[in-house]
């Protein structure tokens, strides 16, 4: 299943729908939620359809939170000079950082140093909390997405925790889909700028794969339908200027891209 959210004329709110190899986008009834579409058999449609190219893209759900994997990655950690945590390391985004595919990331005047981070993003499905060691943490899970998890790199380094650094406008760039049945375990993460690789690695690298980082955050907080998991990026980090195209592709869900503008003034 591949599932999106769009706005379209035809519509006076933003809906959901899901594509087919065709790129046709087949419109869910109205009232469809997300729990409902982690139950096989539940997804019930308009009968209508339209063409992808047609409609407007925006973030695939609407996150409570955002939680966040630091250092997930050995080569990551090292490229940054820091150790792997014995534990997943978490911190948040807040959700007004969320921007759409194609949506421009904007570049505060207070940092020199914004930096792309290209991951895996895994979207709850079910309200998952305490997860027992005989539940599956990937039955609470809807689907995966590409995220962008974009950094003010100096602003982080100045203030050692991750909260400012991390949660500027337009700093979670995540979609353009989200895609269920994959094997989280081994799907190759790129990221492009300006057409040029400079994120390449599987998730089979991940030091906390994505079953054990469902099971840790629910003994932390609740996870709710909707809330958006960034699993942790690769070496290869690098900085993004006024002009650049960044691109994040996960095998299997599609390319995230977006547009990267200098905001001008504070104003």
């Amino acid at each position: 299943m591949k599932l999106c959210r769009f706005t379209h004329q035809q519509f006076a709110e933003p809906v959901f729908g899901l594509i087919d190899e065709s790129e046709m986008v087949s419109v869910l009834q109205e009232g469809a939620h997300l729990e409902s579409l982690t139950r096989e058999g539940s997804v019930q449609t308009l009968g209508e359809s339209l063409p992808l190219t047609e409609v407007r893209l925006l973030s695939p759900v609407i996150p409570s939170k955002i939680v966040c994997i630091g250092r997930n990655y050995r080569d990551h950690a090292a490229e940054l000079g820091n150790a792997m945590p014995d534990e997943p390391l978490l911190f948040l985004k807040p959700p007004s950082s969320v921007i759409s595919h194609l949506e421009p990331i904007l570049l505060p005047p207070v940092s020199n140093r914004v930096e792309h981070e290209g991951e895996l993003g895994v979207v709850i499905g079910r309200r998952a909390r305490r997860l027992a060691e005989d539940d599956d943490p990937l039955a609470y899970v809807l689907g995966y997405t590409c995220v962008n998890d974009v950094t003010a790199r100096d602003i982080q380094r100045k203030d050692i925790q991750f909260t400012r650094g991390k949660s500027f406008d337009t700093f979670c760039p995540f979609g353009p889909f989200i895609v269920s049945g994959l094997d989280p375990r081994d799907l190759r993460v790129e990221t492009r700028v300006n057409g040029a690789t400079r994120q390449d690695a599987r998730t089979s690298l991940l030091a906390f794969p994505v079953a054990e980082i469902v099971r840790y955050i629910s003994h932390v907080m609740t996870l709710e339908p909707g809330d958006l998991i960034a699993t942790g990026t690769p070496a290869g980090v690098g900085p993004l200027a006024d002009g650049d195209v960044v691109e994040v592709e996960v095998k299997g869900i599609g390319t995230l891209c977006n547009g990267v503008r200098a905001i001008r003034d504070e104003g």
